[in-house]
């Protein structure tokens, strides 16, 4: 597969040519990486108004997702977020009242930002009464959602999950896209962890499942500069909103696009074309593997996305952040740790070698008296003000015992994609409070 953007911007490299032009570096290098540091010369084409080069390499992407369309971020999922929210009022009906999204509430920190630019407003999914309490997860089912609809005063203009989530967990996706297609909803999904999930055998990425738009962090799973990230549009919403896509993450995108991340996306290209599945594939099985390896030895071990290692540690006596501890020592450092889990995110790229660390690092820990998991709470805060409102009041930062009966003003998570123990314009109680203590939040920002 031809890689017309690694192919200009190497031929342009090689040349004597004295850049006076953006950037200031001027092809000098610094970090090692400045040579191939261009920006919209004649014949590098631009992001948002693509007609050449990278326009040729969108196509390639598109043509091994298959999907309505398929194109470039260089700043994330949350450029795509954004994006996807907007196309998704652009093909909604307007009623004059403040658009409302029905979303997970373990939502990136990125959409409560994408609505409070937007002045949206968020009705939550809660998981339900048994599951797995834990604040990067948040499972939801089609009968919820279809729940949910028949109370909501206003329609949604939209439905808005994560899967999967930080530590692998996916809802069933198909089921909800049905749902939602009942009463011409769109699913939205944020994919960010799962690129590669177009490349198993069956697919299981959320556009061939029967999402709308998806966003998906290239860089967390793919070989990809941190920052690329594509944005897919369904066959139905290609052709409804396609034409506006473009535009829309032109709005939320810097004028400088990076082109070394764009760079990677169109090399990535050529490296999914050339074997990648097979490797996902010998990959997966390597991953299962160490799974059962671990529960034989006592470790509570998630199912779900074949390419993460996330591990229960309570059962052994440990917590997660103790483990992820043991783990540097061994010279393995991982994704995330919390009080309950520790989370392994592996590719094609990660060696036997690396396999074997973790497994010499756990088999050091003896078991131990259980510990048990932090329970979050079911029931959703009370809200005082809208999320706009709230994130672009006067705000400032106190001890989050100090926090109590304060309106939130910036979402306070462990971590992004998670639960946030308080989103923008709730107010903290004391349990809250409790609960910050208890992941390390020692700082709240609080409306003044």
């Amino acid at each position: 597969m031809r890689t017309p953007i690694v192919d200009f911007v190497n031929k342009y490299a090689e040349k004597d040519t004295a850049r006076l032009h953006m950037p200031g570096h001027k092809g000098v290098s610094f970090l090692g990486c400045e040579k191939m540091d261009i920006t919209e010369i004649r014949g590098a084409d631009e992001l948002y108004d693509a007609e050449g080069i990278i326009a040729e390499s969108e196509a390639n992407a598109g043509k091994l997702f298959g999907f309505g369309k398929t194109i470039y971020g260089t700043e994330g999922s949350s450029q795509c977020i954004r994006t996807m929210l907007f196309l998704a009022l652009q093909g909604a009906e307007r009623t004059g009242e403040r658009p409302v999204v029905l979303a997970a509430r373990n939502a990136h920190k990125a959409f409560l930002y994408s609505c409070a630019l937007m002045d949206l407003e968020v009705e939550w999914l809660m998981p339900e009464e048994g599951e797995r309490s834990s604040l990067c997860t948040c499972p939801i089912t089609a009968k919820q959602v279809e729940q949910k609809f028949s109370e909501m005063k206003q329609k949604p203009f939209a439905v808005y999950i994560t899967a999967p989530d930080y530590l692998g967990y996916s809802p069933d996706i198909k089921a909800l896209a049905e749902v939602c297609k009942t009463v011409s909803i769109p699913l939205l999904v944020d994919n960010a962890h799962g690129a590669y999930l177009k490349f198993l055998q069956p697919s299981k990425h959320p556009i061939d499942l029967g999402a709308s738009m998806c966003c998906d962090s290239a860089h967390k799973t793919l070989p990809v500069l941190t920052g690329g990230a594509y944005l897919h549009l369904s066959e139905e919403w290609a052709e409804k909103v396609g034409h506006q896509a473009k535009k829309a993450m032109e709005i939320f995108g810097s004028t400088s696009p990076s082109y070394l991340i764009m760079q990677s996306l169109d090399k990535c290209n050529e490296y999914l074309a050339d074997g990648y599945p097979e490797k996902l594939a010998e990959t997966i099985e390597k991953v299962a593997a160490v799974k059962t390896f671990l529960q034989k030895q006592g470790w509570e071990v998630m199912d779900g996305d074949p390419l993460k290692l996330t591990i229960f540690t309570g059962k052994m006596g440990y917590t997660g952040e103790e483990a992820a501890e043991t783990l540097r020592k061994t010279g393995v450092e991982c994704e995330f740790a919390d009080l309950d889990a520790v989370v392994l995110m592996v590719t094609p790229e990660n060696t036997d070698r690396d396999f074997e660390k973790v497994l010499s690092a756990l088999g050091s820990l003896q078991k131990k008296t259980g510990i048990k998991a932090v329970q979050m709470p079911l029931i959703l805060p009370e809200r005082k003000m809208n999320i706009r409102e709230a994130i672009f009041s006067q705000w400032e930062e106190v001890d989050c015992e100090d926090a109590v009966g304060r309106i939130c003003a910036s979402p306070c998570v462990s971590c992004p994609p998670a639960i946030p123990i308080a989103a923008s314009g709730e107010e903290i109680t004391a349990e809250m409070a409790e609960l910050f203590k208890a992941y390390g939040i020692e700082k709240i920002e609080v409306v003044k």
